[in-house]
């Protein structure tokens, strides 16, 4: 489980029953409980979710 830091109990531990999620802004995070108090937990992890890439191939070559 990945690791988060509790601002109640103030210290790093791993996030119980973790569900990841997809923010407003497209972030992906992980969201669950702290084992000790149970305060709910929030980590934002690194990058985007993915995205289908654009075509880069030009449909009509004969435009150019």
């Amino acid at each position: 489980m990945p690791e988060g830091y509790c601002v109640k109990c103030k210290a790093k531990k791993e996030i119980a029953n973790g569900v990841e999620e997809t923010m407003k802004n497209g972030r992906k995070a992980i969201k669950g409980k702290c084992p000790t108090c149970g305060t709910v937990m929030f980590k934002i992890l690194g990058g985007k979710a993915a995205v289908a890439p654009a075509s880069s191939t030009n449909p009509n070559p004969d435009s150019v």
